[in-house]
């Protein structure tokens, strides 16, 4: 009885149908190397060839070509555009001027991100000297939302995002259109119109516009009022930002900046 149960049980896996996992309905093999199976090119020229995308690479940054820098903020950090953000950023610019690597010519504190335009020898003197200012601002930042939350224990969460965006000036035209850009972003954000003292202001206070000399129809500098310390710059160096800007007409007061990446 039981050779005979063993032979029916034998009969009835053999009789069954194997699956072979490694084909498909169709009988062809999946997976490893077969025909049709890596990305078709997007374009051919007409003798059949792949025609390859030249990738546009971005200039080498250098003592002559200034950079336009926007970093932005997390979520949790809250509003820049108050008093101690403003010297936590403040205190961060110097510590970037001690050590040297970039000069911050100009810059404006806006809600959730700052513009700087920078001048730096080369690409590695750009990274390193907007990693040493992030760095110290991250520092200042957290202390200033310890204070300010009442926090039991020092903040030490993220306050930058990753990446920040570089756009290296080459021309006087674009010199021009980022230095009104950075001085007068608050009018493209509409923080000119956020109350009376605002509205009364000739430049953003939370930026470098009243050490700019070069305001449309401007004798004299701006006096600063006795409590106020100002955001500290560099006197530019690069001719972009010196005598090339001017080529294409001073910058208004009540300019609202176009369009920028």
């Amino acid at each position: 009885m039981v050779a005979q149960a063993a032979t029916k049980q034998r009969a009835r896996k053999a009789s069954q149908t194997s699956l072979d996992f490694r084909r498909d309905k169709n009988g062809q093999k999946r997976g490893g190397k077969r025909a049709g199976a890596w990305r078709k090119p997007v374009h051919f020229l007409p003798s059949g060839k792949r025609l390859h995308r030249r990738v546009r690479k971005r200039p080498p940054v250098s003592s002559r070509t200034p950079v336009h820098v926007v970093l932005r903020v997390t979520e949790a950090v809250g509003r820049l555009r108050r008093r101690r953000a403003y010297h936590a950023i403040r205190l961060a610019i110097l510590t970037a001027a001690v050590l040297g690597l970039i000069r911050v010519v100009h810059v404006s504190i806006q809600r959730n991100h700052i513009h700087l335009l920078v001048e730096a020898a080369s690409e590695q003197a750009l990274a390193g000297g907007l990693k040493g200012l992030q760095v110290s601002a991250a520092r200042r930042l957290n202390a200033a939302i310890t204070i300010e939350r009442r926090l039991a224990a020092p903040r030490r969460g993220q306050v930058f995002v990753t990446r920040y965006h570089a756009e290296i000036i080459r021309t006087p035209r674009q010199a021009r259109h980022c230095l009104a850009y950075v001085l007068n972003n608050w009018r493209r954000h509409r923080e000119d119109l956020a109350g009376a003292a605002q509205r009364r202001a000739h430049v953003d206070p939370y930026s470098s516009g009243i050490a700019f000399t070069g305001w449309d129809g401007m004798t004299a500098p701006f006096a600063l009022p006795a409590d106020y310390q100002p955001l500290p710059v560099a006197a530019a160096r690069s001719w972009l930002l010196t005598d090339g800007l001017r080529k294409h007409g001073a910058i208004g007061l009540r300019e609202v900046p176009g369009p920028s990446t």
